[in-house]
This record gives C-alpha cells, structure tokens and sequence, in this order.
C-alpha cells in the first residue's frame, strides 16, 4: 500500500504539477487510510470494498470530525482509487456511490469599503516594515492575490508600465491580473526605497521581505495583519483570504460581469466564484432592510 500511495503522490507531483502543500495534504489522507486498513489486517488492495470504506468513514466522523474533512477525505479517496483503477492495481472502484455530506454555504467574511479604507491606513509609512505592509494591503485588496501567491510574488512578474502582473495559481497555473495605479504607486515607492534597505546585501528576487531581509512567509503576513486588524479596530474574523473576498465582492457590487471576476480569481470551475452573488445580494437585502420606510 505504501508504494502505491508513494507511486500516486509522485504522479500528482510530475503530471499534475500540484503544490508541496496539496501534496502533504494528500498524503495525510492517505496514510489514515492505510492505518485503519493495516489495524483491520486488510492487506490486499482489491479487497478494499465500498463497506471498507464506509467503514473507515463511519470512524472517522465519530471522532467528530468537521463536515469540510469528510468532504476533503472523500475527494481525496476518490482521486487515489480512480488512479490504482486507470493503473490496473483493482478490478473495482469502491468509492463509487459513495458521496459527501453536503457543504454548508458559510458566506466568507467581506470588509466594506470603508474598513479597507480604515485598514490601509494603519502601517506607519515612514518605516520600511510600515510601507511593506502598506504594499502588500494594497496589492492584495487591487488584484485578489492568495496569500500563497503574494509571498511567491517575484520582480520579474511585475510588469508595472502596462498595468499588469502575473502568477502562478492552483493547479500551477499561470494568470495576469490588472493592478490599478494606487497599487503601482505604492509598489514603485516600496521597491525603490525600504525593499533595498530590508534586502541589504541578500539576493532575493521574492518582493515581499521580512525585517531580516528573508521572503515574507503565510504566518508573517497572517500575524501582521490579525495586528493591524485589531489596530483598526474591525471586530469582524479577519483572515489574509477576507481581502481577496472583498476584491471579488466589490468588484461584483459595481457591475463586473461574473466571468472576469472568475478569471481574476482563477477559479477553474465559476461555482466557486458564484458565493461572492449570494454576497452582494445579502448586500442588497441588508441595504434594503435598514433604509426602506416599509421593510
């Protein structure tokens, strides 16, 4: 079991070219798996049948595990066994009709545009930390950026003079994004001035350092900002994800068609983007709510 779980990791790795974390993630899932097989002395994978896995899924949820878990255990399974199918390891797949509890629709957390604005205004700019921070608020409100593409983000993917950046999303897929000109202003100030200082004698291509002139990390980013939050004063459950909301629930809120916001995101399927509707039109409910004479 272990060589198939390994043969299958690498192949997501070589033909799929899924990330270091996506990789983990699966890996994780599996080796679960191949716990509870080992402790019910299942040690023939076509012995594996749909009640295996019923089974091991029953166990599962009642060490109460959340239903996003379940959801993510049962895409993962999924995905292995249609592989040990395509490489003729079993004669049948035993997570067909086997299906996930349904997703709750938590609608994320989104700023106002006045919150932004409050937002922004925290980091000291007279600081190079204080302008890094500014940068990066500003950046990832004007393109959507994951936390995980902000701090892959490189000079060589800046194309400022047209307006435009690139990265390298999900799936390692590559996407240009429009950035508007008080983002550009706000990453020429920063590059040409406290990036040198925070960089010193280091040779980093990565924009975002951090005071020891290294690439800033997700738990760096996530600290200052939980900081900067509370500076602020937004009580809202603010995460790195909740600009890339507002990005997107802003953007829908003026008129952009549904598509683009897709596109910007990289969404690969639009469901995704389509929580961001249910949004605005909460949006359009609450406003109704509290200014109508008859609501």
């Amino acid at each position: 079991m272990n060589d198939l779980i390994n043969d299958y990791l690498h192949s997501l790795k070589v033909e799929r070219g899924l990330s270091d974390n996506t990789i983990i993630s699966y890996r994780q899932e599996l080796r679960h798996l191949n716990d509870y097989l080992t402790k019910e002395k299942i040690t023939d994978i076509k012995k594996i049948d749909r009640y295996t896995i019923l089974d091991y899924l029953d166990g599962l949820k009642k060490t109460g595990r959340a239903r996003s878990s379940s959801i993510h255990t049962i895409s993962s399974l999924r995905k292995f066994f249609k592989y040990l199918l395509i490489v003729d390891k079993i004669d049948v797949d035993p997570m067909v009709n086997i299906d996930p509890p349904k997703r709750a629709h938590h609608l994320p957390s989104v700023l106002t545009t006045a919150e932004v604005e409050k937002l922004l205004q925290v980091p000291n700019t007279n600081e190079p930390l204080g302008m890094r921070d500014r940068t990066i608020l500003e950046v990832m409100y004007a393109t959507g950026l994951r936390v995980s593409e902000l701090i892959t983000l490189n000079l060589n993917e800046l194309h400022l003079e047209m307006g435009l950046i690139e990265t390298i999303g999900k799936g390692n897929k590559k996407r240009i994004i429009p950035i508007g000109d008080v983002a550009i202003k706000w990453l020429n100030r920063y590059i040409n001035g406290p990036r040198r200082i925070l960089l010193g004698d280091k040779k980093y291509n990565e924009i975002f350092l951090n005071q020891h002139g290294h690439p800033l990390t997700r738990q760096g980013i996530w600290k200052n900002l939980k900081a900067q939050v509370k500076k602020a004063g937004i009580e809202k459950n603010i995460t790195p994800h909740t600009l890339r909301h507002s990005f997107a629930t802003h953007l829908l809120e003026n008129g952009a068609d549904l598509r683009i916001v897709q596109e910007l995101l990289g969404h690969a399927d639009i469901s995704t983007t389509q929580i961001y509707t249910h949004i605005t039109q909460q949006r359009l409910v609450d406003v109704y709510d509290k200014y109508h004479p008859r609501a």
